[in-house]
């Protein structure tokens, strides 16, 4: 299986999960998601009361430089832990 379809079927493998996961867990799969289909920020940080905004853009912003296949095992290897963890 190609690593694009790996990456298109952990996106619907995470919506299935019995519980969700943590807000930590949800920020990774958020930046991983984002590098892989964007690449690196290509936005303002947001304000500072912006305290969601905020978290995403910083998760996102830690995987800067990485590429878009990277991003793409990262997020897949991780849904597989989750799907462990999760059910």
């Amino acid at each position: 299986m190609a690593l694009s379809d790996e990456f298109a079927a952990a996106q619907s493998r995470v919506l299935e999960l019995a519980r969700p996961p943590s807000t930590d867990e949800m920020l990774e799969l958020y930046a991983l998601f984002k590098q892989a289909t964007v690449g690196d920020t290509n936005s303002k940080r947001p304000g500072a009361l912006d305290f969601k905004g905020r978290a995403k853009y910083d998760a996102w912003a830690e995987r800067k430089g990485m590429s878009s296949e990277v991003a793409m095992q990262t997020y897949v290897d991780l849904v597989a832990k989750l799907a462990k963890k999760y059910g």
